[in-house]
């Protein structure tokens, strides 16, 4: 009796195909491609500019293999699904799945699904449909653009700067956006400005006295601007002389909403401010929580939705599950009558849901046990954002007070909150507001006289804008409309790469190289380092998938003026001689002195007489502290997984460790070592290793920057 043939379904991971394996039983075949299998060939350009943009593709190699053992279950399938991934790129993949099977594209063969899922892959089944050619051709066309780009500019850097450059429609924007704020903190001329304000006294009723701080508001029915100590001390002086009453009062109530559920940007911006991650950590980290993790008696189950995202949208049904849930967790009184509203941005494609848990009653502290810590950390983060979207607005009595008196008026402003709503689960972090202090609120009244204890005067300097951190420019590349969801993270890793930008202390900075590219790209290629033409190249590929622009006339409206620029540059540009910066460390093989060079993992030193000497050495930095163990020198080191920690120089002899950086300072209470901390506001504190002790030392606050 021939054996009953299986339905087979291709995606894209093994991760997700064992999960929906473990859904479906034995129906079905589940079989990974693992992610593109045909590309345009990297030897050549792949791209026929002369015969209308044809392209050609080519099987990827080392997909031989996987592309065998899909042909084969193809063979002996009843049904073929195409369930790769549910974006452009995606449903891409998915076309040229259909021509190796030799499936037509017209026929019912693809499912897409937001969620790993048995209920969402389950109701995927039910509803195939035929490959979405718009979406094959907007990603087609945006193949085609960064391939002209970069395979017609970067051989251009090679001959007239270095082998080795790149450029990209992307990347080449995202570097000038680092370079143009490195130019603006330093043509940046500061300007002085004083802030004035008092500390005063009110008696409440009962007797019951009330300090609280005003700050100078009007002289003379002037609005203060103060700008230098002069004027300063004059203000000052007219503040100590003034007998203070209060002359109005304004209290009302302030509501504060609940922030929408993670798009893909704004997922990346918090776990950066709150968890301290990079973009490319983040996505490592939540495409594991959405292709499916081993769950404590439940089994493999993805537990977040879709992660590549610029929607705040949510399904009907995750909304009433939401509703529900709330008022069973907290109350009634936290749930609104009518569920929050949100807007996601103009440019948005709204192609797929927010990111949020794909089952409410799933907390984070039920399946802790079950997660990583950062798994854990990161779902935590994207459930209480999607728990709070759906709660009571946060709600504070508000206070405004103004003091007058011989011509000074001075104004008090508080906040006290009285309902806090959602921010009992979650508060969206920020890059640069401040919030005001929860506090109790004097009862001032009209008429009230108030004494004045002290006057206070502090000297301030006008800020340049803060260097980028991968937060705020994955925020500006949001707002700017360059790139999309899937490539904000892959960007700022190739920047980094390429050593066009380096990261320090998590802020970006333009190397050299990346100035120079900048300057040369703007110079010869404007439009192509242009935040504007690239943004409007997005919603070209927009009307593209949206079948309102034919994807070939996007390339034939560019490419000839952009032929015509790159033959004028190949003319104009001059050769440029990029020397590696010498370095006072000689060669232990041949004496010579070693050089700067930029690798994979970041600086390193090489010998300038490669090849005939190929030594190399990594860079050793050493810090003041000493070793706490030993007393040796302490060395700054990076991790195989880039990241930063302090070690002994007599390793393996000592093997004194730390993540944080030791400084030269004793704990005064214990006399044990002490490490370097940072809050988000930049502000510097020394705290004791000593886990038992922990005692905390304020010292300085730095440069004031955005997180």
């Amino acid at each position: 009796m021939a054996a009953t043939k299986q339905k087979l379904i291709i995606i894209e991971s093994p991760a997700k195909a064992r999960t929906i394996s473990k859904f479906l039983g034995k129906g079905y075949k589940v079989e990974a491609c693992q992610g593109h299998v045909c590309d345009m060939p990297k030897s050549q350009i792949g791209v026929d500019v002369d015969n209308d943009f044809e392209i050609k593709y080519i099987t990827i190699r080392g997909r031989g293999d996987i592309l065998s053992r899909i042909r084969k279950e193809a063979k002996n399938a009843s049904q073929i699904y195409l369930a790769t991934d549910p974006d452009r790129e995606g449903e891409a993949i998915s076309w040229h799945l259909s021509h190796i099977l030799g499936i037509e594209p017209e026929k019912v063969c693809r499912i897409e699904f937001h969620e790993v899922t048995k209920k969402a892959v389950q109701a995927a089944l039910k509803q195939p449909r035929s490959l979405d050619m718009g979406r094959v051709d907007a990603q087609q066309a945006r193949r085609v653009l960064d391939r002209l780009i970069g395979y017609k500019i970067s051989p251009l850097l090679w001959a007239k700067v270095k082998k080795g450059l790149s450029a990209g429609r992307v990347q080449s924007v995202v570097t000038r956006m680092v370079v143009a704020r490195e130019q603006e903190i330093e043509e940046f001329i500061p300007e002085e400005y004083w802030d004035i304000s008092a500390r005063m006294q009110s008696v409440q009723n009962k007797g019951r006295k009330f300090k609280f701080t005003a700050r100078l508001n009007t002289i003379d029915g002037e609005k203060v601007e103060i700008t230098n100590a002069e004027d300063a001390a004059k203000a000052v002086a007219r503040i100590e002389k003034a007998h203070f009453a209060v002359s109005s009062v304004k209290s009302s109530i302030r509501r504060k909403m609940p922030a929408a559920p993670f798009t893909t940007s704004s997922l990346q911006q918090e776990a950066s401010r709150k968890l301290g991650f990079t973009t490319a950590k983040t996505m490592q980290v939540v495409q594991n929580l959405y292709e499916g993790v081993d769950l404590e008696n439940e089994g493999t189950q993805g537990i977040v939705t879709y992660i590549r995202t610029d929607s705040v949208r949510v399904s009907d049904e995750a909304l009433s599950s939401l509703r529900a849930f709330i008022p069973q967790r907290f109350g009634e009184e936290y749930l609104p009558e009518e569920p929050n509203e949100f807007r996601g941005r103009k440019n948005s494609q709204d192609a797929h849901e927010a990111i949020r848990p794909t089952d409410i009653t799933r907390t984070p502290e039920k399946i802790k046990s079950s997660l990583t810590k950062e798994q854990y950390n990161l779902y935590r983060l994207i459930y209480n954002r999607f728990l709070a979207s759906q709660m009571m607005p946060a709600q504070y009595e508000t206070l405004t007070a103004e003091l007058s008196g011989d011509g000074v008026s001075m104004r008090f402003y508080g906040e006290h909150k009285t309902f806090a709503g959602f921010t009992s689960v979650y508060e969206e972090g920020t890059d640069d507001e401040v919030a005001a202090a929860d506090m109790t609120l004097p009862a001032l009244t009209e008429g009230a006289a108030v004494s004045l204890e002290e006057v206070l005067s502090e000297q301030h300097f006008t800020q340049p804008p803060p260097r980028y951190n991968e937060a705020s420019l994955v925020r500006a590349m949001e707002e700017k409309g360059i790139g999309r969801p899937s490539t904000y993270a892959p960007t700022i890793t190739t920047i980094v790469a390429r050593g066009y930008v380096s990261r320090e202390k998590k802020r970006l900075y333009p190397t050299e190289l990346g100035r120079m590219i900048t300057g040369m790209m703007e110079e010869y290629f404007a439009d192509i380092v242009n935040t504007e033409f690239t943004a409007e190249m997005e919603n070209q590929l927009d009307k593209v998938e949206e079948g309102e622009l034919e994807w070939k006339q996007v390339l034939r409206d560019f490419y000839p003026p952009f032929a015509k620029t790159l033959s004028l540059a190949e003319k104009k540009i001059e050769k440029v001689e990029v020397k590696d910066e010498p370095s006072d460390v000689p060669c232990d093989k041949c004496g010579a002195m070693l050089v700067y060079k930029m690798g994979r993992f970041g600086r390193f030193l090489a010998c300038p007489n490669f090849p005939d000497c190929r030594n190399t050495k990594p860079i050793i930095q050493y810090i003041e502290a000493p070793c706490p163990a030993c007393g040796a020198r302490l060395m700054e080191k990076t991790s195989k997984k880039n990241r930063k920690f302090y070690g002994c120089e007599h390793y393996p002899e000592c093997d004194f460790v730390s993540w944080e950086k030791p400084v030269t300072e004793k704990c005064p209470q214990c006399g044990s070592y002490m490490v370097e901390k940072y809050n988000r506001k930049g502000e510097m504190w020394h705290l004791c290793a000593n886990e038992t002790c922990r005692c905390r030392v304020e010292v300085k606050q730095r440069e004031s920057e955005e997180e």
